[in-house]
């Protein structure tokens, strides 16, 4: 029996996106809502078109709904990680909270909006902890809170199974998102005997899909892997021109300051400065010219311009421009992209 990653947009949306009863218990297992405040009801909202991250136009799964208590909430799964996300959920959180209200309606009606966020990447690198909740705390008494808006991040990387009694459905939940996939040979006893979990197990078989939503399945993790390329690419040529560029403007301006100040403090202070500018304009050129690379090489793949234009959210005429880069220069094309 083959198994589908349930982290892919067909698959969340099949599992999450069809079936309340399989959401609220996943709500309930991974928010932190009290024993009194549980969730018994569901109704989908429609998701609404709000702005894009760039970037990571097509690795973002959301899902949004209300419950009994006119409570929203969204739930949202993201492969990639940009800085630009937490941006994009501030956003809809937001929205989703002024837009409860109509014109002359009273402020005392509004509801609080949860944002659950499960990222498949990690994004925050000097802590251990994978769960992360924000809501918005008086400074210097976080007892003191102002209700209406909560967010939770989950970094699925990070996570691993331990034993908790009081949080075991979320640890079943989080296992089903981790350990389920397409290289699954035998699914583990204790999933399969929780109820919903073995439910949301059944329809990941992948005789459960047909041939059509299979080629949708792939060409998902096809943007994925364009994208997660894309950004390797233009992160890396950002730092490494970054840092030559930083260098030398941090050395020049180092050793100028250094003459007034003294060479060791100029040196230190200049190259840091230096670097950071440096690094923040070279990154700006890579990540172009990361782009450009990645829609040259799509398009020797035999991949359309309107293709192109939408996997790497790039203008249809810079595409066209790319294409013809192309065929005027061949395999030398990448040298005359230009900024």
């Amino acid at each position: 029996m083959r198994y589908l990653d349930p982290k892919n947009d067909l698959t969340f949306k099949k599992v999450f996106g069809q079936h309340p009863h399989l959401l609220k218990s996943f709500l309930n297992a991974l928010l932190p809502l009290e024993p009194d405040a549980q969730i018994e009801e569901l109704e989908y909202l429609p998701s609404e078109l709000v702005p894009e991250v760039p970037e990571v136009r097509n690795s973002i799964v959301d899902v949004r709904c209300v419950d009994q208590k006119k409570r929203h909430f969204i739930v949202e799964m993201q492969m990639l990680w940009t800085d630009s996300f937490m941006n994009r959920v501030l956003f809809n959180a937001s929205k989703a909270y002024v837009k409860q209200l109509r014109t002359g309606q009273e402020y005392h009606l509004l509801q609080p909006v949860y944002s659950l966020n499960l990222v498949d990447d990690t994004f925050i690198h000097d802590s251990p902890e994978w769960y992360h909740h924000y809501r918005i705390v008086h400074a210097m008494d976080t007892g003191r809170r102002i209700e209406g808006l909560e967010f939770v991040f989950v970094e699925l990387p990070k996570f691993r199974p331990q034993t908790m009694p009081e949080k075991r459905l979320q640890v079943l939940w989080l296992r089903y998102l981790t350990e389920v996939g397409e290289k699954t040979v035998e699914i583990p006893g204790d999933l399969l005997a929780q109820r919903e979990v073995r439910e949301a197990v059944e329809f990941m078989k992948e005789s459960g899909f047909s041939e059509g939503e299979l080629v949708a399945y792939e060409k998902y993790w096809d943007g994925v892997s364009v994208e997660r390329t894309l950004l390797a690419d233009a992160i890396a040529e950002g730092e490494a021109k970054g840092r030559a560029e930083g260098e030398a403007k941090g050395r020049a301006e180092g050793e100028a300051k250094g003459r007034a100040e003294g060479e060791a403090k100029g040196r230190a202070e200049g190259e840091a400065k230096g670097r950071a500018e440096g690094e923040a304009k070279g990154r700006v050129k890579g990540e172009l010219l990361g782009q450009q690379k990645a829609a040259l090489k799509m398009l020797r793949k035999g991949f359309g311009i309107e293709e192109v234009s939408a996997l790497l959210d790039i203008e249809r005429e810079e595409a066209l421009r790319l294409s013809g880069l192309m065929k005027n220069f061949g395999p030398s094309a990448e040298d005359h992209c230009g900024g």
